[in-house]
């Protein structure tokens, strides 16, 4: 069984002893320690913090556990139901809530479950503050409410309607001409949020869809991460024909994978630079993603006229960069597309209705649109080592040894060639190197992934 505690919250299997799963105990302390930390932050006004959840099997106890809990620090909580991480960080903004915390284990197995911490503004707490949570955890410095100041529970169904119209109403979603086009399409929604909010928004859309895996249910069909090796289901059903498109969301709804009307897949790196594509003919500007993500977003970017910038791992990471360099649109290779215009959050939502929007206006074939963008493949590896290895001096040293290259070192290594590169960076919780790597062939992407491993084997 597994309790694991990060600067973005905290996530474990379900049952077992205090301490070492996520349980009501661990759960109580360490929600009590992210109210404590929302009190004493000087964005604390309103005294609301806003709860949703995914449809795991666990979800209902988690979610009265931490409801119960956030009461007894004197919050007053708004509960929004089973709702997408996106529509619970847009919820904390419209309901001018303090923070937000969501329940979801994201793309983890069903026995899986976890809190995501959000501040007033429904954004996930930077590293400073995630640390600020944990020390308040550790030290179990928190004070409950008296009989006098108990918080109090309402429930909220309005968010799912609310966060459509606003994708709706982003100036570059031309609904009018998705609804034209006639799309039909087939979605995999994993038995969870997605099949209670996609049918509504594509049905705004005016789009034709077959839901499979659709009743969110949370005892998931398959692996839920959208991934081509656990997506043979609706990858048959494509390939009976009828179809333009395939749509794959996680069980919280904030990554989103394609895939072609032929039943390939369309790629997950490419679900942002797709998208990134649309709206940099339109607004141009700058884009940011993580290190580990595909160069077709730098390829794409430049053709636009932009600058492309990386960040390091984590949509904190990206988020703040983007604010910085002011870019028009980003996110992350595993799906993930952060748009502005609508917030600073990964949202499927955003994603499926530009994507739909470009695909309309083109009046290409998703397999057509493909061919149209740089070809990468990517390797992803991991090196697994000795818990007393040094980590850090290992990757100093791949730094050095490969200076005369273009080297970033922001999050772990990474050494970008004239057509390939390499990300070597350590896991936060494990004692493993992660390599990620890619070119213009799976085969010279293993190669150079390899290569790099093996650097690593020869300096323990």
């Amino acid at each position: 069984m597994t309790l694991i505690k990060s600067i973005s919250g905290i996530r474990g299997t379900i049952g077992g002893r205090a301490g070492d799963t996520l349980n009501p105990l661990d759960i109580v302390k360490f929600t009590s320690a992210y109210a404590t930390f929302i009190r004493r932050s000087a964005k604390s006004q309103n005294n609301r913090i806003v709860v949703g959840r995914d449809a795991r099997i666990s979800g209902e106890m988690v979610k009265n556990v931490v409801c119960g809990t956030l009461m007894g620090m004197g919050y007053d909580v708004v509960n929004i139901g089973l709702a997408t991480t996106p529509t619970t960080e847009l919820a904390v903004r419209w309901l001018e809530a303090d923070g937000g915390i969501i329940i979801t284990a994201s793309h983890n197995p069903r026995h899986w479950n976890a809190l995501k911490l959000l501040n007033n503004e429904g954004e996930f707490l930077n590293k400073a503050e995630g640390e600020q949570v944990l020390a308040i955890a550790e030290a179990e410095d928190f004070d409950f409410a008296d009989v006098d100041h108990m918080g109090h529970y309402c429930e909220d169904n309005t968010m799912d309607k609310r966060h459509i119209d606003s994708v709706l109403a982003l100036e570059l979603v031309d609904a009018e001409a998705v609804k034209n086009a006639g799309f039909r399409v087939v979605v995999d929604s994993i038995n969870s949020v997605g099949g209670v909010i996609l049918p509504e928004l594509l049905k705004a859309l005016g789009v034709e869809a077959k839901f499979l895996n659709g009743e969110p249910t949370g005892d998931f069909a398959h692996n839920p991460e959208p991934l081509k090796q656990n997506l043979g289901g609706i990858m048959d059903e494509l390939k009976k024909g009828g179809y333009d498109m395939g749509i794959v969301v996680d069980p919280d709804v904030d990554r989103l994978a394609f895939i072609s009307e032929d039943g390939e897949m369309f790629g997950e790196e490419y679900t942002l630079v797709s998208v990134a594509d649309y709206v940099l003919s339109r607004t141009p500007g700058d884009t940011v993603s993580n290190l580990s993500s595909t160069r077709a977003l730098r390829d794409v970017t430049e053709k636009h006229g932009g600058k492309y910038c990386a960040s390091a791992v984590g949509e904190v990471n990206v988020t703040t960069l983007m604010k910085k360099v002011g870019a028009v649109i980003g996110g992350e290779g595993n799906g993930g597309v952060i748009y502005p215009a609508s917030h600073y959050g990964r949202d499927a939502l955003v994603g499926i209705a530009l994507f739909l929007t470009q695909l309309a206006q083109k009046g290409m074939k998703m397999s057509e649109l493909r061919k149209t963008y740089p070809n990468y493949f990517m390797a992803k590896n991991r090196i697994d080592l000795q818990p007393s290895t040094d980590v850090d001096a290992i990757l100093e040293k791949v730094k050095e040894l490969y200076k005369n290259e273009q080297v970033n070192d922001i999050d772990g290594v990474k050494i970008d060639f004239a057509d390939r590169w390499v990300h070597l960076r350590k896991s936060n919780t494990e004692p493993i190197i992660r390599v990620y790597s890619e070119a213009h062939t799976p085969e010279d992407a293993e190669a150079i992934g390899k290569q790099l491993m093996q650097v690593v084997l020869d300096m323990q």
